[in-house]
């Protein structure tokens, strides 16, 4: 029996919203300055500059489009060999990567986004990577650089009680944490902006899936977890910024 409740959400997969929402009235169309589409970084945060695709394109074998998608699936066992600078250059430049900022406010990136809004931040929590110290680092895509936010002591047990108790969680050699900033969809789409970020979502991390083949590695998408936690993990406000999607990354199994 479908009950009340879940045909009343499930007005939220349909775009009637859009029927009932006043554009004219978006801060976009108020004349309200587009907000950052990157969040700021402390000045005295560390900095590890990633490999450029010259860099990282010569290291990495190229995979037919066709083979990298009949083999995609969900990985949940990972190696304990680490993954290269290059390679994971290479799966930010895929997942969130910046090829143009045609004007201010406006972005695009190696990935669909409604409006080019793009409202995600991407956060990782590095335990195998070559010459990237473990910590916890924001991706920063007009720099192609990470920001250290913190070190996180325990990180496997942090991710794992953050996650629900789901092991694989903290097992790879990065964990990718996308973060959603609301505004930056809510500033041109208003009450409609929430459905299309989910979309975006799903954009971002099936280009993630994809990338993993091409250097042999995995993932999986995780979309339950203790919102509180994981967003206190990270520091994130819950408000303005949240946690929306989680993904570990690692080296395939022998046995994969």
């Amino acid at each position: 029996m479908i009950d009340d409740r879940l045909r009343a959400h499930r007005l939220f997969l349909t775009d009637v919203l859009r029927k009932h929402t006043d554009f004219s009235a978006t801060d976009q169309n108020r004349n309200i300055p587009a907000p950052p589409v990157q969040k700021a970084c402390d000045p005295q945060a560390r900095r590890v500059r990633l490999a450029n695709r010259a860099q990282w394109s010569a290291g990495i074998a190229g995979v037919d489009l066709a083979e990298a998608i009949a083999r995609r699936k969900s990985r949940r066992g990972f190696s304990a060999d680490p993954l290269s600078l290059e390679e994971f250059s290479f799966l930010l430049w895929a997942t969130q990567g910046v090829r143009g900022v045609p004007g201010r406010g406006t972005v695009l990136r190696h990935v669909p986004s409604a409006g080019a809004r793009h409202s995600f931040e991407t956060y990782l929590f590095v335990r195998r990577v070559a010459h990237v110290p473990p910590g916890l680092y924001r991706f920063l895509p007009l720099d192609n650089e990470l920001a250290h936010v913190r070190d996180v002591p325990d990180m496997e047990k942090a991710l794992v009680k953050a996650a629900l108790g789901q092991r694989f969680v903290g097992s790879g050699a990065v964990t990718f944490v996308w973060a959603c900033v609301p505004y930056r969809m809510e500033w041109r789409y208003g009450l409609t902006a929430h459905r299309v970020i989910l979309m975006d979502a799903g954009h971002v991390c099936q280009n993630l899936y994809l990338a993993c083949e091409a250097v042999g590695a995995g993932t999986c998408a995780v979309g339950a977890y203790d919102q509180q936690e994981m967003d206190r993990l990270i520091g994130l406000d819950g408000e303005e910024e949240f946690t929306i999607y989680i993904a570990p990354v690692g080296k395939k199994s022998r046995e994969d």
